[in-house]
């Protein structure tokens, strides 16, 4: 993409980050907040590990999300492995911090991905039951997940749709998609969504490509494909970091602009806690910036 080019037409924007496990990625996380809070995100978001297992860590981030860096914070939140009451005692913290939006989701079962799911007996059947119970709360913004490739436990697209309908049907406000990186299949996905009947937005999940091999790990257990078109992007820059980061920023700048020549005006962008190359995606685009939230690593 030429950088000289920027493409003016304006665009929502949100962040995904996930809680620091170490002091070096405490400060990693924070000046990230800080760089990419210039770009103007309309929400951020914080994930949370299974069965609560990242929940305090999860929730002094969401803290200072909110209140240092004055950015509209969405909680993740799982219901796997917990009951209605325990999910319901982690809602009411997150409320006393002062979020207001939950990105809802189930969970990866107790013995990883792969395996079977089983409701906790006191706890929910499914997303769709956790968000009826944020829903009810009558303030809350809700978010679910979309898989415009199938979650790889659904065993078609159909199915999985189906279940995107019972979230949409449940209150949900939006659904935020898994990465992809072929636009084609995307607007597909969003076909069969509205054959379905459902007037949900679905928000599109971009990855800018830290590491290809370390991407491709990943993708294979999410069910996300890797088309052989980013090798040949990337061939012949092991030892060229610098050619590297252009050519991801290149290619993730590509695909938000052939999806808003599409019709698309939203985006969720997977930082990985790392802002260079989220910046160098957004200067591509021409977005525009504001100030700085300044929480600071050692805020």
């Amino acid at each position: 993409m030429d950088k000289s080019s920027p493409r003016p037409r304006p665009f929502h924007l949100s962040f995904e980050f996930f809680p620091p496990k170490s002091d070096e990625m405490e400060t990693q996380l924070w000046e990230a907040v800080d760089d990419l809070s210039v770009w103007q995100p309309d929400f951020v978001s914080m994930t949370y590990g299974a069965g609560g297992s990242t929940k305090e860590p999860t929730l002094s981030a969401v803290r200072r999300m909110i209140h240092d860096a004055g950015l509209d914070t969405a909680a993740h939140l799982t219901c796997v492995d917990a009951s209605r009451d325990e999910v319901g005692a982690v809602v009411e913290e997150f409320r006393a911090a002062g979020v207001r939006r939950i990105v809802a989701l189930r969970g990866d079962p107790t013995g990883g991905m792969g395996t079977s799911y089983t409701p906790h007996p006191q706890g929910f059947s499914d997303t769709s039951d956790l968000v009826r119970m944020l829903v009810a709360y009558g303030d809350m913004d809700v978010s679910v997940s979309a898989y415009p490739e199938k979650h790889p436990e659904s065993p078609d697209l159909a199915a999985d749709i189906e279940t995107l309908k019972r979230k949409a049907d449940a209150g949900a406000t939006r659904a935020l998609s898994q990465f992809f990186f072929d636009n084609d299949v995307f607007e597909a996905y969003m076909e069969k969504v509205h054959q379905a009947g459902i007037t949900l937005p679905v928000v599109p999940g971009i990855m800018p490509i830290q590491n290809l091999t370390q991407l491709k790990r990943f993708a294979r257990r999410c069910g996300s494909t890797v088309p052989a078109f980013l090798d040949k992007r990337f061939e012949g820059l092991d030892d060229d970091p610098e050619r590297r980061a252009e050519v991801a920023a290149d290619i993730a700048a590509e695909q938000i602009a052939d999806l808003i020549g599409r019709g698309v005006d939203e985006f969720h962008i997977y930082t990985m806690n790392r802002a260079p190359l989220v910046s160098a995606v957004l200067e591509r685009l021409g977005r525009s910036q504001g100030a700085r939230a300044g929480v600071g690593a050692a805020a």
